[in-house]
């Protein structure tokens, strides 16, 4: 991976996300392209797929997921495997029709 290429870090806010993030730019690393929940639901697949055909990032991390509290998983797991399967499904896709050369998903 060259330090110019676009990487997109979907979940870059959250605990593993903002590492990943942090490690990249401590190797020099400055192209990202960085969104948050409120400026890209990964939920919406159309929104998924207009953002990677406008940015088309080279390189995506996706470690963004649908998280709680111990109460929460159990309460709403059913919410809670539904919305992180969207979130996965829609940018899996979207790298593969925008052929992104590498995902790294952590799911």
């Amino acid at each position: 991976m060259n330090k110019d290429c676009k990487i997109f870090v979907a979940g870059h806010r959250g605990l593993v996300g903002s590492a990943i993030l942090k490690n990249l730019e401590t190797k020099g690393y400055t192209n990202f392209v960085l969104r948050t929940h409120a400026e890209l639901d990964l939920t919406d697949q159309q929104a998924v797929h207009d953002f990677f055909a406008a940015e088309k990032p080279e390189y995506v991390f996706l470690s963004a997921a649908h998280v709680g509290g111990i109460m929460a998983n159990s309460r709403y797991r059913a919410d809670f495997i539904y919305q992180n399967l969207m979130i996965q499904n829609n940018v899996i896709h979207a790298s593969y029709l925008n052929k992104v050369k590498k995902l790294l998903f952590l799911g």
